[in-house]
């Protein structure tokens, strides 16, 4: 017979068991299979340009399959959020880092000064807010590798305080505070204070859909700044390392925050409470737009800027109690909100109608998503590897047949190559034949930076 303390440990395992993080089915099927079978499936839903470059895609196997490790090791130990394949797994730490973050943001707010006013602090703060179900959150955008986290934390607040005021959901442009903002650094980085006060002194910012976000530092088009479409008056802080303040300001409004994100597990984030141990060097501007107090683990909900593949559909959820007074990764260090008193503008007049285009240059013969050749030619494999093909050739001649030895190919009418004659026969008939053709190099179309949306 078992003794009572035996039994007790038994129950108590039993009812811990309970509590664990249940994965979702395509996160336990992580455990299984080999490190190639994953990668080719991710390199077939991302879709990097890279896919093209043999030496490349060798070694972003490498450090995707340290990743896909790491991976497994934290799922394995039933914490409360897990970890995936996502659009960043091909990055090594530091490169993820170089590319998405801006290390020099705590910095550069500390030397900021606070605005001194929280004109929320007589709000009840409700238990549980989630502005996305209110209609005050545009779908999740995609900064891709420029560091303008702190303009897509802006518009984001912005957005949300102009649909409080007016009814209206206007996606913003990120592109003009990257272009025009001059206190700022675009890609290099900024803070949302800035762009705050950028658009105040502007008059106004204008819509996503008319400054359209290129991810890439740009010359400002003032035509376009100069259309005021949403106004905000003023920005004011919340009162730093204060849980209940940012619950307030949260239940008013979405805020814009400021976040800790340099570790591989923000960087894998697929789901769950993110309550891992993730410092306060603030690098990420995000934004807030929602929590659960109440939830058996209590969380604030954040909107990111890397596309919606990444997390839980762009977003994540950070423990609300952890991470001491300065709150997980920092989210207590630095929220600050646009303020907005009276109605946008009335729409700018129409554009006049632009010249005509010049006429397009004929069609070309796409071989890939990297590499064309000139129409009316055929688009020859030279190089396959794992069934994709790395490397292209041009046959100068329309639905031509593309001869082994990789450097020939014959007119459709003529399929048979005779390498060795230099000839192109309709059979094996050695006399019945035209001259062979020679392959040119394809035309590179592609970039080599990874694609993450």
């Amino acid at each position: 017979m078992m003794n009572k303390v035996v039994l007790a440990v038994l129950a108590a395992l039993c009812l811990g068991s309970v509590a664990v993080q249940a994965h979702p089915a395509h996160i336990e099927a992580l455990h299984e299979g080999t490190h190639f079978e994953h990668f080719n499936t991710w390199l077939l839903k991302f879709k990097p340009s890279y896919m093209d470059d043999i030496s490349e895609v060798a070694k972003r196997f490498k450090v995707f399959s340290d990743n896909l490790d790491h991976i497994r090791k934290v799922n394995a130990e039933n914490r409360s959020y897990y970890l995936g394949l996502g659009p960043l797994t091909d990055l090594t730490q530091e490169e993820y880092r170089n590319q998405y973050l801006n290390p020099s943001l705590k910095t550069v707010l500390k030397s900021r000064k606070s605005t001194g006013v929280f004109t929320h602090a007589n709000v009840t703060a409700d238990s549980s807010v989630d502005w996305r179900q209110k209609g005050a959150v545009t779908p999740v955008k995609n900064q891709a590798q420029c560091g303008s986290c702190w303009a897509f934390s802006s518009t984001g607040s912005m957005e949300g305080i102009n649909f409080i005021k007016t009814g209206k959901l206007v996606s913003l442009s990120e592109q003009q505070l990257v272009d025009c903002d001059r206190v700022d650094n675009g890609c290099g980085g900024g803070i949302m204070d800035q762009a705050f006060k950028y658009v105040m002194n502007n008059g106004g910012i204008d819509t996503e859909d008319d400054y359209s976000y290129t991810a890439r530092d740009g010359t400002c088009q003032t035509s376009k700044a100069a259309k005021h479409v949403v106004t905000i008056d003023s920005y004011q802080d919340v009162p730093v390392n204060s849980k209940d303040d940012l619950m307030k300001a949260i239940t008013a409004q979405p805020v814009s925050i400021a976040i800790e994100a340099d570790h591989a597990d923000f960087q894998n984030y697929a789901g769950g409470v993110f309550s891992d141990d993730c410092g306060t060097s603030l690098d990420h501007g995000v934004l807030a737009v929602g929590y659960d107090s109440g939830a058996s683990e209590p969380y604030w909900i954040v909107k990111n800027s890397w596309g919606s593949a990444w997390g839980m559909d762009g977003y994540i959820k950070l423990a609300m109690n952890v991470g001491g007074s300065q709150g997980q990764c920092g989210i207590l260090e630095h929220p600050v909100y646009p303020e907005k008193n009276g109605p946008n503008p009335p729409p700018s007049p129409p554009s006049p109608p632009s010249p005509p285009s010049p006429p397009s240059p004929p069609p070309s013969n796409k071989c890939s998503d990297s590499y064309s050749c000139p129409s009316g030619n055929t688009c020859c494999c030279q190089q396959e590897v794992f069934g994709k093909c790395m490397q292209w050739a041009c046959c100068p001649l329309p639905q031509a047949t593309c001869c082994k030895d990789h450097i020939h190919c014959c007119p459709h009418e003529y399929p048979v190559c005779h390498v060795d004659q230099g000839t192109c026969g309709k059979s094996n008939d050695i006399f019945a034949t035209v001259p062979i053709s020679k392959k040119e190099a394809a035309i590179f179309t592609g970039s080599r930076k990874v694609q993450t949306e």
